[in-house]
């Protein structure tokens, strides 16, 4: 359905019982799109199964084509459908329509979504490309390629195309077919005319990039331009595919790169961060975080196991334990087990750590409705390296006003009471004397001679003390030497740094 959606006269007739009609709705709502999904459904009901609801599937397909007139349709069963057993495929063949019928064979119950966009979108193209013209391939002409993989419902890919397109440009190179987001069927035939094919999302696109590969002798490109260095990568791979050179002045609204240097980022080398999503996104993100933020990759996983492979290696560089799961509550367990100071991950994840009060940002679909901003904001290219620049420091500039706030809710100076400190002002603090007096008794310490009059500290607190910000790093040790004091610990570690802070944030 994500397929289909994305592009333009074609009808998927799915097979399906009163009740999972749910799905369509989903595109409106989360994506916000400006029309219905083009899907049908049979919609049988339980009195159904005991009549023919073979017929009630070919009276569908009949009657979407009639009413829709696509240029192609395609056909399948929903989860719930699979279980009568009845054949789409032949039965859609069987009215003879004058359009393809493309049947789609998706074993829900064994197999996941990306697989079955990857799936749909390879049907299409095997059942609708045609040749290209040899006197046209051969006669002198501007370099060209098409650009494979994104779909309705993705995670930025409307933005991450309009980047891509504008880059490729740029160089000197033609667009021929985006597809399958806003392609046609004629889009779709016309498909092996370019000279090299463009993948932005392996998940959906990589098996059909390699069927064109076989079939007209198309190459496509491997490196995902996320990130700056990874957009310079693959700048090189397409000038080298369509042999020409690299322009100046392309990196001339990048940004990232300064402003992750700048005095209100270098606070930041060096946060612990996890990442949880497709690979794609994961493994290109991860990249970013470690090369360009200065961020610590601690962790990460994806759901993702037809590229479980690239994760793995992945983990390697970074020497953390990969997490192939599809189970979200292996993915808390994780994070709770290795305390990030950030989390990219999924709308999952984004719950997670809503409930584990850890920063968040969203770098993967499944996706909310908030990651369909009415503003341009890609992922990919040098714009898309300002935008991620953005997206993760912000989680963490508002973790640290937090932190904060937490860190001062008991200060004499600062506490709810407190007049305001601006000149001019001649308002009276309410009661400061009480105030005061309450802040001091919950300042002294406890009287319990057992315990030890100090705690030491290690040297892994010590050099993780140094890591805050220089304004409240005393405020800190106050607090985490007081806390080890009540807690009756001798040496103070790492552990016991963020189970104070933890204790004085509530």
């Amino acid at each position: 359905m994500r397929v289909a959606t994305a592009m333009t006269n074609v009808h998927y007739v799915l097979h399906a019982p009163q009740g999972d009609t749910y799905a369509d709705l989903l595109f409106t709502m989360i994506e916000r799109l400006p029309r219905r999904p083009p899907v049908t459904y049979s919609t049988f009901q339980a009195r159904d199964l005991g009549g023919d609801t073979a017929q009630l599937f070919k009276e569908a397909v009949a009657n979407a084509f009639d009413r829709f007139q696509p240029q192609a349709v395609l056909v399948g069963s929903s989860c719930t459908a699979e279980l009568i057993q009845d054949d789409p495929g032949g039965l859609a063949r069987a009215l003879n329509l004058p359009v393809p019928v493309i049947p789609l064979e998706l074993p829900a119950y064994q197999r996941k979504e990306n697989w079955g966009a990857s799936e749909t979108f390879y049907q299409l193209v095997r059942n609708l490309v045609k040749p290209a013209d040899k006197d046209l391939s051969a006669a002198p002409h501007k370099p060209s390629c098409n650009i494979l993989g994104p779909t309705a419902l993705g995670f930025r890919h409307r933005d991450d195309v309009r980047e891509i397109s504008q880059l490729l440009q740029a160089l000197g190179i033609e667009v021929k077919v985006i597809a399958p987001l806003n392609a046609s069927v004629e889009d779709i035939r016309k498909l092996a005319q370019a000279d090299f094919n463009v993948v932005l999302y392996p998940e959906i696109a990589n098996t059909t990039a390699q069927w064109l590969e076989r079939q007209f002798n198309q190459p496509y490109t491997r490196t995902i331009p996320i990130g700056v260095s990874a957009t310079r990568e693959f700048i090189r791979e397409v000038t080298s595919l369509s042999e020409l050179p690299i322009p100046v002045g392309l990196e001339d609204d990048m940004h990232s790169v300064w402003y992750s240097r700048s005095v209100d980022s270098t606070y930041l080398t060096g946060k612990r961060v996890f990442l949880f999503g497709d690979a794609t996104h994961v493994v290109a993100a991860a990249r970013f975080a470690s090369e360009e933020m200065g961020f610590e990759v601690v962790g990460l996983g994806t759901y993702s196991r037809e590229f479980a492979r690239e994760v793995r290696e992945a983990a390697k560089k970074y020497q953390v334990e990969p997490l192939i799961t599809d189970d979200y509550l292996a993915v808390e367990e994780q994070i709770k087990h290795l305390h990030p100071e950030l989390i990219l991950g999924t709308q999952m994840e984004r719950h997670i750590a809503k409930r584990l009060n850890i920063p968040c940002a969203v770098i993967s679909a499944p996706v909310h409705i908030q990651d369909f901003p009415a503003r341009y904001a890609p992922q990919m290219g040098f714009e898309g390296a300002n935008v991620l620049f953005d997206t993760w420091v912000h989680p963490l500039m508002m973790g640290l006003e937090e932190h904060l706030l937490g860190m001062f809710r008991e200060d004499f100076e600062f506490h709810d009471g407190a007049a305001p400190s601006h000149l001019g002002s001649s308002r009276v603090a309410e009661t400061p004397v009480t105030a005061l007096r309450e802040v001091a008794q919950t300042e002294l310490p406890k009287p319990i001679t057992a315990q030890p009059a100090s705690s030491a500290w290690s040297i892994e607190a010590e050099k993780e003390l140094g890591k805050i910000p220089f304004f409240v790093r005393g405020k800190a040790r106050r607090n985490t030497e007081r806390y080890a004091l009540e807690q009756g610990l001798s040496t103070i570690t790492v552990e016991t740094l963020y189970d104070a802070k933890a204790h004085f944030s509530r």
